[in-house]
C-alpha cells in the first residue's frame, strides 16, 4: 500500500461546495454549479437516525463516524454509495477523542483507505497516539501504529484533534490538550502514508493557545507544511523550512489584514473564527458574527456566502464534477 500512495490529481479538483454538516450547499457559479439536492449521504429507504460526526472529505468521498452504531461510513455522494466499516478496538469516543481521514491511492477509483487516530494511556500513565489504516482492497484494518505524546503533557491528558489535512504524502492534525494550563499548542501529529509512521512535530513558539478555531494546518505557499493562525483580525501564514543541516524550523511568511480585506467593523465586537478548510484549493472558511466568508489564501479572492450557523463546522467538498451529470 505505502509504495503505491501518490496524489492522484495532477491539478486541484474544484471546490464544489460544502456540507453543513450533512446537507450539501453548492458554491460554484452556473453553469458549473452543482444542482441543489444533487448529493445525498443516506441510502434511500434506510433509517440512519442517531448521532453522526463528520471527519472530512477527500477524493470524492466523505468520512462519517456513526457514534450510535459505532460504525464508520465512507460515502460517495455522487453515486449515493456507502461503505460501512466496523470501528476497530481501541477507538472509543467515550474514552478519548478520535479523528480520521479518507483518501484514495494514485489512479485507483475503486478502492480507498481510512486512517483513524486516537490516544491511549497505559498502566504507567504514559499516553501515546495510536493509528490504524483500513484498506478496502483487503477489507481489513492494518496493525496498530503508535508514537508517544510530548513529555510536557500531563498524565491522563485528553487530547483533541482538528480535522485532518493532507499535505504531500502526510496527514496532519493539530493537537490540543484540554487538561493543560499552558498557553501554547501541544504539537502537530504527522502520519506519513508512505512510511506508515507517526510523529509529533512542534508548532511555532510564538503562537498562543487561545482557541482551536483560530488555527489551521495547511499546505504552505510553495509546498510543504504550513499553519494559518488568526491573531485578532490578521491571518499569519507560517511555513516549516529545513536548513542545509536538515534542521526544520518555523518561519513567518505573509500576514494578511483581514479587517481591511473583508471591510470588517472592528469596533462592533466583531470576531473571526475558522470553520472549515479546503486543502487542495487552500480556501479557508471564516465566520464573523454576521457572515461566512471563503478566502483563497494565495490570491486573497473572497466570497461572502450567507449568515452562518455559529455551532457548525463546515466540510468542504473538492472533487471533479462534469456539469449536467445525471
Amino acid at each position: 500500500f505505502s509504495a503505491r500512495f501518490r496524489l492522484h490529481h495532477r491539478g486541484n479538483p474544484p471546490l464544489l461546495g460544502f456540507f453543513d454538516p450533512f446537507y450539501f450547499l453548492p458554491t460554484m457559479d452556473p453553469p458549473n454549479r452543482v444542482p441543489n439536492g444533487r448529493f445525498s449521504l443516506c441510502p434511500d429507504g434506510e433509517d440512519w437516525g442517531g448521532i453522526f460526526m463528520p471527519m472530512g472529505s477527500r477524493h470524492g468521498l466523505l468520512l462519517i463516524f456513526h457514534l450510535s452504531r459505532k460504525l464508520l461510513l465512507v460515502s460517495d455522494p455522487f453515486n449515493v454509495d456507502q461503505h460501512r466499516l466496523a470501528v476497530p478496538p481501541g477507538f472509543d469516543l467515550e474514552k478519548a477523542p478520535v479523528s480520521g481521514a479518507v483518501f484514495r491511492a494514485a489512479g485507483d477509483i475503486r478502492h480507498f483507505q481510512v486512517v483513524l487516530v486516537t490516544t491511549e494511556t497505559d498502566e504507567q500513565q504514559h499516553t501515546r497516539v495510536i493509528a490504524r489504516v483500513y484498506s478496502s482492497e483487503t477489507g481489513g484494518w492494518g496493525d496498530c501504529i503508535s508514537t508517544p505524546l510530548p513529555s510536557k503533557l500531563p498524565t491522563k491528558s485528553r487530547v483533541d484533534f482538528t480535522i485532518g489535512v493532507l499535505v504531500g504524502h502526510c496527514l496532519y492534525w493539530l493537537l490540543n490538550d484540554r487538561s493543560a494550563t499552558s498557553d501554547i499548542l501541544d504539537g502537530i501529529l504527522e502520519f506519513d502514508l508512505e512510511r506508515q509512521i507517526l510523529a509529533v512535530k512542534p508548532v511555532p513558539v510564538d503562537i498562543p493557545k487561545k482557541n482551536m478555531c483560530q488555527f489551521q494546518v495547511m499546505r504552505a505557499e510553495g509546498g510543504g507544511l504550513g499553519i494559518l493562525f488568526l491573531s485578532n483580525f490578521s491571518a499569519q501564514l507560517w511555513k516549516m523550512e529545513t536548513d542545509s543541516d536538515g534542521v526544520a524550523s518555523w518561519v513567518l511568511g505573509r500576514t494578511v489584514e483581514l479587517d481591511k480585506l473583508l471591510s470588517l467593523n472592528t469596533e462592533e465586537g466583531e470576531s473571526l473564527v475558522i470553520q472549515g478548510f479546503a486543502e487542495y484549493n487552500n480556501v479557508v472558511f471564516l465566520r464573523t458574527h454576521t457572515n461566512l466568508f471563503t478566502i483563497q489564501l494565495e490570491s486573497l479572492q473572497f466570497k461572502k456566502i450567507f449568515r452562518p450557523n455559529i455551532m457548525t463546522r463546515y466540510h468542504p467538498f473538492e472533487s471533479v464534477y462534469a456539469a449536467g451529470m445525471c
